[in-house]
């Protein structure tokens, strides 16, 4: 693992301590229906508050692309924050480009969060208005990174130092995730605890590995995973490809795949897919079987009335039959293929498991990895998909780690250097 500063590297105290966390939570109206991004990083945020610093949080909340958009502040959490750190308060910055007089005005022990940033298009550095087919868009390009530049800035004038924790934005060249770290010396801007962690795990599963290493990519498309699906096949010892990704392999060979979810202009990646495994020597684990329907509702993850749900063989699906999970021989076959490993990677799921009648394929999944990892394998659960599984099935504390970052996982399996983690690294 590269060398970096951490938080434990600083003594904060008297300091104001700028932390870029990921506080992007689901909210139902105001009330926050899953905490678990805050509680992540909640051990960073204490102990700065422990280490007697003044604490500043900033973060984004969805997609607002540069509006402000109420629905999207950041306002509507802070007791939830203040709740998770054990404080009677946490003050709150209506607009985080002009919080220099709160920022000024915090005293240690105490806590200002800052509104969206993203409510400035700036944080995310793209211009906002024009079609990247306008002539004059590499200009306004060039305009908004100097304006990302300057809003950058202007954040960093609030700490004496900066704290990256926002593994989920890591992998994003971002105004409050990557560019500001130039606004601060070497030996004050550093990783939170939470991405520590985060980069221990994967340096665990790529850089450490104990074998054998099986590797589980689920998802519905090949595109989306194939930088991912080739860097692990120099890595991996097996590797099972399931979920929708399945029926375009089984396209590729002349397969029946009924209504299933397909790529066509993916075969040839899928075909050479399988000759790399070959050549590599890695064991390619495929879903021979699926649970099938013909009138699943998306909308609502429920199956409408007389529907029909059958197994058939992953390339022998009739007509009007939709493969929507691994079937019973798929899920053995997974099984067997995770026992035994000693470092385990799991991305995506094994079928639409947001329906209950579709869950047995990932389930499958999970509780081989909750078995091996009972006799010593080192896990690691990411992507939003897998988490959510793991939390469905009630087996986030039966696996080793539990990653918070999607995208940013899946470009550091991949052999990406993410921007979050070179700004410190001063790279």
């Amino acid at each position: 693992m590269s060398k970096f500063n951490t938080i434990r590297d600083i003594d904060v105290k008297g300091k104001k301590v700028l932390v870029r966390v990921d506080f992007n939570v689901p909210l139902d109206g105001e009330k926050v229906t899953d905490d678990t991004r805050i509680r992540g990083a909640v051990p960073t945020l204490k102990l700065i508050l422990d280490e007697g610093g003044a604490l500043i949080i900033m973060s984004h909340m969805g997609k607002p692309k540069g509006k402000v958009k109420p629905e999207l502040s950041l306002g509507q959490i802070k007791d939830a924050v203040a709740a998770a750190l054990g404080v009677p308060e946490v003050k709150f910055a209506p607009d985080c480009a002009k919080a220099q007089e709160a920022a000024a005005a915090l005293k240690p022990g105490e806590v200002l969060l800052l509104e969206n940033l993203r409510y400035y298009p700036e944080e995310e550095g793209k211009p906002v208005g024009i079609d990247k087919e306008d002539p004059a868009y590499e200009e306004a390009k060039k305009a908004m990174k100097a304006s990302q530049k300057e809003f950058a800035k202007t954040l960093a004038s609030y700490a004496d130092c900066y704290v990256m924790d926002a593994f989920g934005t890591a992998h994003r060249k971002h105004a409050s995730t990557a560019v500001i770290a130039d606004y601060f010396d070497a030996d004050n801007k550093m990783l939170g605890l939470l991405m520590e962690k985060e980069v221990a795990a994967v340096d665990a599963v790529l850089g450490n590995i104990k074998r054998p290493f099986v590797a589980i990519m689920g998802g519905s498309k090949v595109s989306s995973k194939i930088g991912i699906i080739e860097n692990l096949l120099g890595k991996a010892d097996k590797l099972i490809l399931c979920g929708g990704m399945t029926y375009t392999f089984a396209k590729a060979h002349g397969g029946e795949i009924g209504q299933s979810i397909v790529e066509m202009d993916k075969l040839d990646v899928a075909l050479n897919v399988e000759k790399l495994a070959a050549e590599k020597g890695v064991e390619l684990v495929m879903a021979p079987d699926a649970v099938c329907c013909d009138n699943l509702d998306f909308a609502t993850m429920t199956i409408k009335p007389n529907s029909k749900i059958e197994v058939y063989p992953s390339n022998a699906i009739p007509a009007g039959m939709e493969g929507l999970d691994a079937g019973p021989e798929a899920q053995k076959k997974f099984a067997e293929a995770i026992k035994g490993a000693k470092t385990i990677l799991w991305n995506g799921p094994a079928g639409v498991f947001e329906c209950d009648e579709f869950t047995a394929g990932s389930k499958a999944i999970g509780d081989a990895i909750a078995a091996a990892t009972a006799e010593g394998a080192f896990s690691l659960i990411g992507g939003g998909d897998s988490v959510a599984c793991c939390t469905k099935f009630g087996l986030t504390d039966k696996v080793s780690y539990i990653s918070t970052g999607g995208g940013a996982l899946l470009e550091a399996i991949e052999g990406k250097v993410l921007p979050g983690v070179a700004a410190i690294q001063g790279e």
